[in-house]
């Protein structure tokens, strides 16, 4: 499974912006795609994640209410549309996908976002 995330860039606090990650290569029958983050200096964080056949979508309490996840099936690609921007979601951001709940095997290579005060 290949995993491409595109979209980062550099935005101003208030803006927004929208990842796309799309996937090609092998196919699962269900799995969830989830965004992360990583901050400069700090671990990667969960940011949400979704899951294709349910379409079932979880946030983290950070981003709740400011970013919104969405899917294509037809293009098997996920969005993370990020509204409200604010300094500290400065981070690089990454797509991935997982078929068990334990963890995510593939990811993609991560897209950077930066938001200026």
């Amino acid at each position: 499974v290949q995993l491409q995330a595109s979209g980062g860039g550099l935005v101003q606090a208030g803006g927004s912006l929208r990842l796309s990650c799309a996937a090609s290569g092998r196919t699962f029958s269900s799995y969830d795609m989830g965004w992360f983050r990583q901050a400069p200096g700090k671990e990667r964080v969960f940011v949400g994640r979704i899951n294709w056949t349910s379409g079932n979508i979880y946030y983290a309490d950070s981003v709740k209410g400011r970013f919104s996840i969405s899917r294509d099936n037809a293009k098997n690609t996920a969005y993370l549309q990020m509204n409200s921007l604010k300094p500290e979601d400065t981070a690089v951001y990454y797509c991935a996908i997982r078929t068990r709940p334990s963890q995510y095997d593939y990811w993609g290579q991560g897209t950077l976002v930066t938001v200026s005060s």
